[in-house]
């Protein structure tokens, strides 16, 4: 606990630019400055460092790039690889964990330890990993490191402790599960082949024991060559040669016979009786031609042959062999009973598939109920107890990218009502048609626990679509879903210049902004619009209304540079003013005699009443509009108030305000006209327009020659992007570490500055409370907004992200030199995709992962802009970042706090405005708001990321809300529905009305406190100088309050308020990831969110008391269960089947027998999951507690093993006196030639 006091009566208050400066960075604490208090400031900070620890919790969505899969018939849980050396583990809804390989190597095969509470994974670094899952967050036990062979294959034998390894030179090895050493038996290539063959079988691709003799060993190489190999004996017991490649191999259950699927498309089932030819040859999809030749078929990958008890014809169930002759056909899983044979068409490729069965033990009668199918971006699980085959309902949040994710939301601590009420509706339009039965993947225990609270988490996606999920005690459910898209009527190619211009994902969402109370909804589309939604249970007939903004800067001409040196005139002020459309648009169709789109939107708002389901109804769309054949900057910023009845949104041409009961813009200004006289820059003004419209059809032909010739290149969809940017890591990191640099005209800028950022040089726009991608989105903001764009700085944008305090957008029309042949585009190589630049500090532009030319590299980085917020470059127009309004004292003199909108731009600087709101809900929905800038509040470094308003006694005031209503509903006349709004007045919790409020402004680089009304700066902290902030929120934790900061370079900050003193900062990403620099987003409760992958969210926690209690939150993957016993096989079936049972492995593949195995052909490498990792990793009186817990913990399971052996002997004795009795009192009395 620690009090700050300010006694500073009697001194003169100090001029707003008198606080800009800021004390010495690398202070540890916020530095106090000398900013007068009307009175005495006590504030009781209860955070401390101890309060604060990160950590991953739960991981959400499908796994990306899936590699394996394995299956625990027994516990009944499954297990996913990924190529990113991912492991995620499933059960029963709530439990969902996920591992990480430290190598990221990627994982190419899983094996369980049935009902033993372990995996093996093998990966791609020739690594066998031995986790152990009787934690509730599995860590590796051991590690084997092959050194001089590379891994393709394993098998792991029910019950054994030995796991048989196949490899790429087609030796098999042996290791010993408990103790993961090698074993000295080896079965070697050449000793399973005949002698006389003159080539090399390949790779081991099937390792399998017999069904009927355990000691008899099917191995298969991927050159067509089968042999069973007698372990005893050790040689072959009989080899098969095939002219086709083999890519698997399955058991019928007798032990009898096997299939095999080759690289012709075709199944052979070979009988142990007669190994020299097949006993059966199919091609499942082969049709015989007219000419009576087959069609030639794809490989099939896998095959599985499986029997049942009902039916004497077993299923077999393949991936692949279709003909080659059907084009564009999707990949098929085959499902074959009798002569019935089932195509099921899968939307994805099939990477593995596995049928589930009843028995562990494989020379039992199979009986499959499911067949589990991983698709590259899906799982499905299909039932085979049904004819029709239907699947079952997946319940895990499966569906994330269903679109590709463009922003994200996360709100913790919702009103409890919000998420029932979304449920409701938004079961009505679930799907329809799956297997009644429940879900088979049911293994593992889960509770609620006890510290759990409504959490929902929104997600915007490419195509227009939001989702709503349940985010609640660590598990993720889909609630409602909303598509935008119905808003407008559908983009009509083929209409003129525009044809072109039409996007694939124009409804593309940027950010949502919602407000639980009211429920009230906005979502910002790439198309620069915005649309606002109102709950209601209700159906309707509605009027969407269309409200229009011309939010567009005039530009200057087209002109030379050398005439700009010699001629430079200057223009009024008001020339940089937007126009906005107060009244309803005029013609959509309206252009200019050169056929240039003016005064229209991009999209096309239905104008018919439609029909609207109960959910989310649109209110009203807000579009900005085309001018003078320019189209409208993307929107940057957003904010609005359910109390105020406004809106409030800008881009780098400047800020509008909406109100959206009476459907009128009641303010709509550049940035540099919202500072009246208080403007703290010298800027250069332009020169005069010339000639309006050569230089619109000047644009158009620029535009129109730069999109047809990268039509192609740029028309990609947001999967292939996510795979590049994925596949192409080196990419990204070069990204994320390069300086940046945007080429500015010589004529206005000379002067070149070294850009101190050697970490991540990314951008993001922030709109409270979410963050949301401008990178690589469809939307005809992207292309319709190169004639903006067409300079030659351009390319140094193209492909690299605008530094810390880059200022946004150069003004100005494109300069495109014209040739013979027309205009066309200088320093842009081929296959340069032509984005958009930055439009504000906050913006974040990265290009596809294209190749670049050397010239283009070369200009790319021969020149950069200062970090400095002092020398603003003058060509450059100034974005809205953030908005926030809220209950503030709008002018120094104020005595008592009115609505205002705190406004932040890119060059750092605050301003305020003043709201004068009618009070009466008559007046209100008549009467104008009035709204007037006061000009500049304050300023910092870099641009302005978020505001927060703490009263006195450091409380964090809430921004007032309208308590929801719902429209739709049947009017009583005894109770009028009327407006019922809920203030939260800076002085609520204080003894005098009156004494102000502490406001909190971060930006990039600084974070201050300010006292209002005296506007002065009560504390600093210079947050990173050699980085820069992407998010940044005020949030509730441990009933108190905190600055949370995520930075470039993967840094998670924790600063008190309002001293502003550093609690936590960990390094949380060595290298910071594009993605995760895009969709990071905290939350009250200490937790946050970012998108992991383009299918996965990641949600961690920096509060110390969540850790503490997350091992109560998560679930339990191992639960005690009795293994299934064995069959009986029956008297003559065990006297005539051979000798299986009488097969010790550990006689035979022990130290003793086969002696040890060559050091340099593995090694073993102890995990961090046990004592012998401890030992290593922790030292000192805490790493002896943490060992002897482990200790113990394994003493207590090694005891609980014992205990559970114990019993199961009693049981077995138990069961074999009671049957021996039996036996006894039967055959006592009979004689002896009667047996």
């Amino acid at each position: 606990m620690k009090k700050f006091r300010k006694v500073l009566d009697g001194l003169t208050t100090s001029s707003p630019g008198g606080t800009i400066g800021s004390p010495s960075c690398g202070s540890a604490a916020g530095t106090p400055t000398s900013a007068p208090t009307p009175r005495e400031i006590d504030v009781q900070e209860t955070l401390a460092s101890e309060n604060f620890q990160l950590c991953k919790t739960v991981r959400h969505g499908f796994p990306y790039q899936p590699t394996a899969l394995a299956f625990d018939p027994v516990q009944k849980i499954l297990a996913i690889g990924s190529r990113s050396g991912g492991v995620r583990i499933l059960g029963r809804p709530g439990v969902d964990c996920f591992c990480q390989h430290e190598s990221g190597a990627a994982v190419l095969q899983l094996q369980f330890l049935i009902n033993e509470g372990a995996l093996v994974t093998a990966c791609a670094d020739d690594t066998l990993h031995l986790w152990n899952l009787r934690q509730r967050r599995p860590a590796v036990l051991h590690s084997l490191k092959f050194n001089r062979e590379r891994i393709t294959f394993c098998h792991l034998p029910f019950q054994s402790k030995w796991l048989y390894v196949g490899t790429e030179r087609g030796n098999t090895h042996i290791v010993n599960i408990e103790s993961f050493i090698l074993s000295g038996y080896v079965i070697m290539w050449n000793k399973a082949i005949e002698l006389s063959t003159k080539t090399h079988p390949g790779p081991v691709v099937h390792l399998s024991d017999s069904p009927k003799d355990e000691g008899k060993l099917l191995i298969g190489f991927e050159g067509g060559t089968i042999v069973q190999w007698d372990l005893r004996a050790k040689k072959a017991d009989f080899r098969i040669y095939y002219d086709e490649a083999i890519h698997s191999a399955s058991w019928h259950h007798e032990g009898k016979q096997f299939m095999c699927s080759h690289s012709d498309g075709s199944l052979t089932l070979w009988n142990l009786r007669n190994t020299t030819k097949p006993f059966q040859i199919t091609f499942p999809h082969g049709k015989i031609q007219k000419d009576g030749r087959k069609e030639s078929c794809k490989p099939i990958l896998k095959v599985e042959y499986k029997t049942s008890r009902n039916s004497s014809e077993p299923f077999v169930i393949f991936s692949g062999g279709l003909s080659y002759d059907k084009a564009g056909r999707r990949p098929a899983l085959t499902i074959m009973h009798g002569k019935a044979m089932t195509v099921l068409e899968m939307d994805y490729p099939i990477v593995e598939f596995m049928a589930l069965c009843e028995t562990p033990y494989n020379n039992e009668v199979q009986e499959p109920y499911a067949v589990v199918v991983l698709l590259e971006k899906d799982l499905i699980v299909v039932d085979l107890t049904q004819s029709t085959f239907p699947v079952f309902e997946n319940p895990y949040s499966m569906d994330i990218h269903e679109s590709p994710v463009t922003c994200t939301a996360y709100f913790a601590d919702c009103p409890p009502d919000i998420i029932p009420i979304l449920y409701s509706i938004g079961a009505k339009h679930k799907k329809t048609g799956y297997s009644h039965k429940e879900w088979p993947i049911a293994g593992g225990t889960w509770t609620l626990g006890s510290h759990t609270y409504p959490e929902i988490i929104i997600t915007g996606h490419a195509d227009g679509s939001i989702k709503f999920w349940d985010a609640s005690a660590f598990t993720l459910q889909m609630l409602y879903k909303l598509k935008t898209s119905k808003v407008f009527e559908k983009p009509k190619p083929g209409e003129g210049r525009a044809a072109d211009l039409v996007e694939e994902d124009p409804f593309a969402v940027q950010m949502v902004s919602w407000c639980p109370q009211s429920r009230i909804f906005c979502v910002v589309g790439i198309s620069a619009h915005i649309i606002l939604y109102r709950f209601s249970k209700y159906d309707a007939n509605t009027q969407i209304v269309a409200l229009e903004v011309r939010l567009q800067c005039d530009a200057e001409d087209v002109i030379t540079p050398s005439e700009n040196e010699n001629n430079p005139c200057f223009s009024e002020p008001g020339s940089h003013s937007p126009q906005p459309h107060h009244q309803y648009p005029v013609s959509p169709g309206s252009r200019t005699p050169e056929g240039a789109k003016d005064s229209v939107p991009c999209l096309k708002v239905k104008d018919r009443v439609v029909r609207v389901p109960p959910g989310y109804q649109s209110d009203l769309v807000i579009q900005l509009l085309w001018v003078d054949g320019e189209p409208p900057q993307q929107i940057t910023s957003l904010d609005i108030n359910s109390a105020y009845g406004l809106l409030a949104f800008g881009n780098c041409n400047g800020l509008a305000v909406v109100d959206y009961l009476q459907k009128t813009v009641i303010l709509c200004m550049s940035t540099l006209d919202l500072y009246g006289a208080t403007d703290p820059y010298q800027r250069l003004t332009r020169s005069p327009r010339r000639n309006r419209q050569s230089t619109s059809e000047h644009c158009m032909r620029g535009l129109s020659n730069l999109y047809s010739d990268s039509k192609k290149r740029i028309r990609t969809s947001y999967q292939s992007l996510t795979e590049l940017t994925d596949n192409q890591q080196s990419i990204d990191m070069e990204r994320s570490k390069s300086p940046t640099s945007v080429h500015y005209p010589t004529s206005l800028h000379n002067d070149p500055r070294v850009l101190p950022e050697p970490v991540a040089s990314l951008r993001a726009s922030h709109c409270s409370p979410v963050f949301y991608l401008l990178d690589n989105v469809k939307g005809p903001g992207r292309k319709l907004s190169l004639p903006t764009d067409l300079k030659t700085d351009l390319d140094h944008v193209n492909g690299h992200c605008t530094s810390p305090t880059s200022q946004p957008c150069s003004a100005g029309k494109p300069r495109v030199p014209m040739g013979p042949e027309g205009p066309r585009l200088t320093r842009r190589g081929p296959g340069r995709p032509p984005f958009r630049k930055a439009q504000s500090a906050a913006c974040m532009e990265i290009s596809l992962p294209v190749s670049h030319t050397e010239e283009s590299r070369e200009n790319s980085f021969s020149r950069s802009r200062s970090s400095s917020v002092s020398s603003i470059d003058r060509d450059t127009k100034e974005a809205i970042t953030t908005l926030q309004f809220g209950e503030s004292y709008g002018r120094k003199s104020d005595a008592l706090p009115t609505p205002c909108l705190w406004v932040g731009t890119s060059l750092g600087v605050v301003l305020l405005i003043p709201l004068s709101i009618p009070i009466d809900q008559e007046e209100r929905m008549e009467e104008p708001v009035a709204i007037g800038p006061s000009g500049a509040v304050q300023m910092l470094k870099g641009s302005v990321l978020r505001f927060a308003f703490l009263d006195c006694m450091g409380v964090l005031i809430q921004s007032p809300y309208e308590v929801w209503r719902d429209l739709n509903a049947p009017e009583d006349p005894d109770r009028p529905r009327r407006r019922k709004l809920v203030h939260f007045s800076p002085s609520s919790s204080q003894d005098a009305y009156g004494e102000g409020h502490l406001a909190v402004v971060c930006s990039e680089r600084q974070a201050k406190v300010f006292i209002m009304p005296l506007q002065t700066c009560l504390f600093v902290h210079n947050i990173t100088e050699s980085s820069f902030v992407l998010r940044a929120d005020v949030v509730s934790v441990c009933n108190s309050v905190c600055l949370a900061c995520f930075c470039a370079n993967g840094h998670v900050m924790t600063l008190s308020l309002p001293s502003l003193r550093p609690l936590m900062d960990v390094n949380y990403l060595p290298l910071t990831d594009m993605r995760i620099a895009r969709t990071f987003c905290f939350t009250n409760g200490g937790q946050a969110l970012y998108l992991s992958s383009p299918t996965e969210i990641q949600r961690i926690t920096y509060s110390q008391e969540m850790c503490d209690n997350l091992q109560e939150m998560l679930g339990e993957l191992f639960t005690p269960i009795e293994t299934p016993e064995a069959q009986n096989r029956g008297f003559l079936k065990g006297f005539f089947g051979g000798n299986a049972h009488t097969f010790d492995r550990e006689e035979l593949f022990g130290e003793a027998a086969a002696g040890k195995a060559s050091r340099s052909l593995a090694q073993h490498i102890p995990g961090q999951g046990g004592v012998e990792g401890m030992k290593v990793a922790a030292g000192g009186a805490v790493g002896e507690l943490a060992r002897a817990r482990i200790a113990l913990d394994e003493r207590g399971q090694r005891l609980g093993e014992l205990e559970e052996r114990t019993a199961l002997m009693m049981t077995s004795a138990e069961t074999f006196s009671k049957h021996a009795h039996e036996l006894m009192l039967k055959c006592k009395d009979k004689k002896w030639y009667q047996f």
